[in-house]
């Protein structure tokens, strides 16, 4: 396969304009106060789909001819792919399959369905759904439609880099997110094309650095699970692999954690829902401010299709960690009044208790005492150190829980 030039990606922003939505590109003054830095935000998560895939999968499908019209695309995704493929297919008038593996969320599964797509489920993993997807393609005469290693995919991913430039000519620096490569490959071409001096830096989960380990000659395991699935690829494509390797300047793995305090930050900041994979490359830019320190930054917030019980428990996490919500386990006299004592204590404190529970028989003190495990919420973390230290000051013993 030949990579896509700029020209093609110019030749698919004319095709697919007014088709797909010309996303926000905002300064965000609070995380560039954060970073030190001046963070532009690309907001493809306000795509009908909630992710930056419509861009790749149109154009891809505007390209097909009459006869492959016909006879229908099939896709292989668990996720943004197969609701871009299904919902721009409808639009056309294309039949539409998705193979999506068996443990897919059902909502993605409603979501890609209700677009107008034949969804079947197989295997556990994406590589089984991809395989099942290229069976079904010869046994159909479908035409299969790529995630990310197809020129009109990439072609049509670059043309998030136009926009960006377009509207902050400034920009020296763009961190994006790296699943099969299909967005940064995309996104280099375009970027370097009309500013050859920019650093592009791609984004990849620290539980799956398949391209960096590809492209940088590395060994690091590959696996788990990730608050960012939409990047969790196993194995990279061949044409974005190489791409890669001639147009990003580096290739950075980014922590779960700082994954989840982005994906909070997003929500808190800017008032804007984005999945693990879509806040990756603003997760990179706050776990290193100093490498980006003065520079003029663009990061894509690529999609925004988050489970919403997942969503809740990021956030809860988040108050955790900025020390607003505490579990403590206090070691107490097994008597009337102890539960009044630590109840007065957060109450002096201005500390709301959430729960309580009494721990009698698993624990390791003497038979007449007990645990009073409290989770409990405060305006700030300070209110809570008061409470430890009250409490301690009071005769109790105080253990508090951490996440990591």
């Amino acid at each position: 396969m030949t990579p896509p030039t700029i020209d093609d990606v110019r030749a698919a922003a004319a095709r697919i304009d007014g088709a797909v939505v010309k996303t926000p590109m905002l300064r965000s003054r609070l995380l560039s106060d954060m970073a030190e830095a001046d963070i532009w935000l690309k907001f493809e998560n306000l795509q009908f789909t909630a992710a930056y895939k419509e861009r790749g999968a149109l154009n891809k499908l505007l390209q097909l001819t009459e006869d492959e019209r016909r006879r229908g695309v099939i896709a292989a995704s668990a996720g943004n792919h197969s609701q871009a493929v299904a919902y721009h297919g409808r639009r056309l008038g294309i039949p539409v399959t998705i193979v999506m593996p068996k443990p897919t969320p059902s909502v993605k599964v409603t979501q890609t369905e209700s677009h107008g797509a034949t969804v079947v489920l197989h295997g556990e993993m994406f590589d089984d759904a991809y395989a099942k997807a290229r069976e079904l393609e010869a046994a159909q005469g479908l035409v299969f439609v790529h995630p990310f290693d197809d020129p009109k995919i990439i072609a049509g991913a670059g043309t998030v880099a136009l926009e960006m430039l377009e509207a902050v000519p400034a920009l020296d620096t763009l961190v994006i997110p790296i699943g099969g490569g299909g967005l940064i490959s995309g996104t280099a071409i375009a970027a370097k094309s009309i500013k050859p001096g920019i650093e592009v830096i791609g984004v990849e989960a620290e539980l799956y650095p398949s391209m960096k380990n590809v492209v940088d000659g590395e060994h690091g395991t590959i696996g788990g699970d990730t608050l960012a699935e939409g990047i969790a690829v196993k194995e990279p494509g061949e044409l974005t692999r190489a791409i890669i390797r001639d147009r990003v300047d580096s290739i950075e793995l980014v922590a779960e954690r700082d994954i989840e305090h982005a994906v909070a930050l997003l929500v808190s900041v800017e008032r804007s829902v984005v999945e693990g994979a879509g806040a990756a490359g603003l997760a990179a830019i706050l776990a290193d401010p100093a490498r980006f320190r003065g520079r003029t930054v663009g990061t894509i917030l690529c999609g925004g299709n988050i489970d919403t019980h997942l969503l809740a428990n990021v956030l809860v996490r988040q108050l955790v960690r900025d020390g607003r919500i505490a579990r403590l386990r206090i070691a107490a006299h097994d008597r009337p009044g102890a539960l009044a004592a630590i109840t007065a204590k957060c109450a002096e404190c201005g500390v709301n208790i959430i729960e309580v529970s009494h721990h009698r028989i698993f624990t390791r003190l003497p038979a007449k005492d007990t645990v009073i495990e409290i989770e409990c919420e405060a305006r700030d973390s300070d209110a809570i150190d008061t409470l430890v230290e009250r409490l301690e000051d009071g005769g109790f013993q105080v253990d508090r829980a951490a996440l990591d």
